[in-house]
Parts: C-alpha cells; structure tokens; sequence
C-alpha cells in the first residue's frame, strides 16, 4: 500500500523528539494532608451534590478508608443539630467540624496538561489544582512522556505524592519510530498504546483512513478519546466525521463551525494566512463561529442532534481563549503576581515562538471578533447541556495567561455566563466528568459506596463562583470594612484533608524562591 503524507501525524512526530515538556521535575513525596482514618465524619455541613440535587443540610457524612459509608440529614437550617441522629464516631476515628460551610463533590478538570518548559515543576502545578479543589484530571497527550506520567499517576492512586488522581492520555503516533502514514500502522500504533496502560488517545489529525481505523480499534479496546481537531486537517475530518467513527469526546471547539458550515467548505482565512503564524491562527479562530450556520437552523439542529445520539461529549475549554476578547483582564488577574512562576510569565508574554503567546498587535478588532464568536459558541454550548448532551469542564491551563487552579474556577463562571444554571455548572465540574472518563461509579457525586473526594468552602458557592479561587471574593464585613471570604478551606481525596489555604502558601513560596534566584519582577508586556 502506498503511504500517504500527513501534515498532522509528521509534526507530532516531529514534537515527540523535540518537545521540552520533559524538563518536568517530578512531585516529591506527600507531606501534606491528614488520614485517611479508620472513620471520618465530616459534620453538619450543605450538601451540594453534582446531581443537580438542590442543595441539602445539615448532613454529617460517613467516610471510612477512602470510601463513603452514610450520609446522614442531622437537622434543619437555623435549628439546633438533632444529636440523637448523630452517627457515632468510632474509636480511632476522626470528626471534622463543618457546620455552616458547604461541601460538593471533588471537581475534574478533563484537559489539564501537567506543566512544561513554562511550568517545569509538578509539585506546583499539582497545588495549583488541589488548592481550587481539583482532585481528578485527565492529561491529554502526556506530553512529558506517557511513562513519565503512568508513574505520577501510580504514585497519585497510591498517595504517595499530592496530586489529583490522574488519566493518561497519549497523543496519537506518540512514540512512533516514524510517522503514521497508514491504516495498518494506525492499528498497530493503538494496540501498543493500551498494552503501554495508557487510558486513551489524544488526536489532533490525520488522513480520513487514518482517523476512522485508529478510532475503531481504540472503541474496540474500550478506551476513550478526545480530539483537538486542527485546522491542517478539519476541513477533510470534522467532529462528526470523529464522533461517527468512535471518538469519546472533543476540546476546544475546532471541528465544531466547520461541521456546520452549509455555504462553505473551508474557513474565510485570508490570502496571506499562515497556520504557523499564532496571530493568524488565533486571530481569524475569532470569526469562524459567524461563518457556521445561525443558531436553531434546520443545519444547527440536525449536527447538534446527531452528535447528541452518538453520546459525544463536549468540554469546551472556554477559559483558555478568554483573554482573546479581554487581554488586559486576563493579563492582570490579581493571582498572577503572587502565583505564576517567572518561566510561566515569560512565556505567556508576546512572542512568535511561544505557544498562545500571540499579542502582538492585539488590539479592539480582535477582542470584538471574539466577543461575538463567544456568544455563538456558548449558544451552542448551553443548547447542547439543555438537550441532555454531555457538557464537562477542562482548563487546558498553563497557556494565553492561564494559571493552573485559578483557570478552573474561571472556567466555572464562563458555564454560568453561557447560560447554565449554577448547579447545572456544579454538574458539569462533577459527575459530567466522572462519567466522560467512565468513572461515574467511584467519583463525581457524593454517594454512599463512591471515593471520598470533596471540596469544602466556608462560603456558598452557587451564589458566587469567585469564592472558590485561592484569591476569594471581596466582601464587606459588619464594620463596613472590606475583606476577603471564601477560598476553598479543604481539599479531600481519598479520605485525606489537605489544607487548601496551605497548599496555596507552599505554591506562593515555590514562586518566591524561582523569582529571588533570578531576581525576578513580573512586568506588563514592554515595561522595563
């Protein structure tokens, strides 16, 4: 059979020999956290499930080991707990107060790369997200090598280190002596990656016959799959071809308008647009969604429909492109000062060598264009969830002025601006994402049997989001002075507390350290 040149599979080919996320340093051994016990209570504490359940409370919940055991309703709001409904704590057991604060499932992040030459280090990236209450992620494509990542995630499923519970993700034809070129080889290349113990695929594109052999055999395996469809290859291999031929889920939303173009076959990209340049990749990405066809048009539904029938599931990402229609918001974020590792603001800052660093010659035009690319896009988004489609959050964190952890919370209030009723967003962070993994019988919802993963917040999250960054919400206190509430208070997976506060300070001291060594002030973009 004669092979067939692809762009897509030659270039991560290339990535797989030349990328620098392999200058990752490892986590230490966990320090952090207290337990599991033989039993923890966790009492008097609003449950707000990732069932769409509305709030309940006081509960005391049961945990014993690492699984949940009894969840209990202890009273009524504004009365006296009724002690008599108490479970009783065992010897050897340990009782957490939580009266007056709010408990939900641990959150998942479904594209959480861990880290790269701009994050080099694991233990920080890994407090980033355990610090906002992120206790499962899913690394798409492993970049830092998928057995670098098999032994975080062996060493998180053990507990040896403080990280979130972690899926491995190769990227397709990672590891290949040479590029896939055929459907043979595209067969053979999926076989090594699951006796590899890799827990999917991560694509990005290849030739049509390609795709739909390398996917078939993934299904086949019973592995799962998600897909950044790139423009080199989405105007031959959108997302229903991918979803029709057995694709789990996408990112982002490329694949998405070109699925639903009906006067056109291919992006307006202008005559002198070069997928190389990031400024013209992520400045024309802008206008795609007015290219598509309007919102509840015959097209609209029926692509809308379709991939609804094939149970496909959609994690938008919305954070990551954010700071394309508000640059300066997301520039001067107030975390950015204390939380972002010098390496990390280097290379969010303009340049043309840096992935997402494409500000040069940013300016109103583009942040307009985005603007309105982003209200088609939700409209899509909050259609789908309303349809019963399958909606879960990622971050794709680490890029475009995105800090790990703080990225994740963000993501949850661009859901709510996309229409999404705040427990419909809790939901999404939740069992959606327990279940696009295939693990909604151990995580996403609290649930006698399930793992013990939750986030605890002394503030009311569905009331308002900003109490979940490690930042808090600014508030007036009795005395009309202005404080700082919220801030998730604990992190717990597996039946361990982690301090959330604590875990944020040693990411704090982590940046403090890298910045003194090189004496290192963050500056805005052409300050000296």
């Amino acid at each position: 059979m004669k092979k067939k040149f692809c762009l897509c599979c030659f270039l991560l080919f290339l990535f797989s020999f030349t990328n620098t996320f392999s200058q990752v340093t490892k986590a230490p051994p966990r320090h952090e956290g207290e337990g599991p016990w033989p039993q923890l209570i966790i009492r008097g504490v609003t449950l707000i499930n990732g069932t769409l359940s509305p709030p309940v409370g006081p509960v005391d919940i049961v945990v014993e080991g690492n699984k949940i055991t009894n969840i209990v309703n202890v009273g009524t709001p504004g009365s006296p707990i009724n002690d008599s409904r108490r479970p009783k704590l065992k010897p050897g057991g340990k009782k957490l107060n939580a009266e007056g604060m709010f408990l939900l499932p641990g959150f998942v992040d479904t594209h959480a790369h861990i880290g790269g030459q701009q994050a080099p280090n694991a233990e920080y990236v890994f407090k980033l997200w355990m610090a906002h209450g992120v206790t499962t992620i899913v690394d798409p494509g492993s970049m830092n090598g998928l057995q670098w990542v098999l032994e975080e995630k062996e060493k998180s499923a053990k507990n040896e280190i403080t990280a979130p519970r972690i899926k491995a993700y190769a990227t397709f034809g990672q590891g290949s002596k040479e590029p896939i070129s055929t459907p043979e080889q595209a067969v053979e290349w999926v076989r090594q990656n699951a006796k590899n113990g890799a827990d999917g695929i991560k694509f990005f594109g290849a030739a049509p016959d390609i795709m739909e052999a390398a996917l078939k055999e993934n299904k086949r395996l019973g592995l799962r799959s998600k897909m950044h469809h790139a423009q080199t290859d989405v105007g031959r291999w959108n997302v229903l071809n991918s979803a029709r031929a057995g694709l789990t889920s996408m990112e982002h939303w490329y694949g998405l308008p070109e699925a639903l173009f009906n006067d056109r076959t291919v992006q307006n990209y202008s005559l002198d647009y070069n997928y190389s340049n990031e400024f013209d990749r992520f400045g024309e990405a802008g206008q795609l969604w007015k290219q598509a066809a309007p919102p509840y048009s015959d097209h609209w539904n029926k692509v809308m429909n379709e991939l609804l029938s094939l149970d496909f599931t959609i994690s938008p990402t919305f954070v990551i492109y954010s700071a394309s229609r508000d640059l300066m918001r997301a520039r001067r974020a107030e975390w950015q000062e204390d939380y972002v590792l010098p390496a990390l603001w280097d290379f969010f800052t303009p340049k043309r060598g840096s992935h997402g660093s494409y500000w040069f010659n940013w300016g109103t035009e583009q942040e307009v264009e985005w603007k309105a690319n982003y209200k088609l896009w939700m409209t899509f988004i909050n259609e789908y969830k309303n349809r019963g489609g399958r909606v879960t959050v990622g971050t794709d964190a680490g890029f475009i002025y995105q800090p790990y952890g703080f990225a994740y919370v963000e993501e949850l209030e661009l859901l709510r601006e996309a229409g999404f009723h705040p427990l419909e967003v809790i939901k999404a962070a939740t069992l959606n994402g327990a279940e696009a993994l295939g693990m909604d019988k151990e995580i996403g919802s609290v649930e006698v049997g399930k793992l013990a993963d939750f986030v605890i917040v002394e503030e009311n999250p569905l009331k308002n989001f900003q109490v979940l960054y490690g930042t808090g919400a600014i508030a007036l206190d009795k005395n009309n002075n202005v404080v700082r509430i919220g801030g998730v208070k604990y992190t717990i997976k597996d039946g361990i507390i982690y301090d959330a506060k604590k875990l944020l300070a040693d990411v704090k001291a982590i940046v403090d350290k890298e910045k003194a060594k090189a004496n290192y002030k963050i500056t805005q973009p052409g300050n000296k």
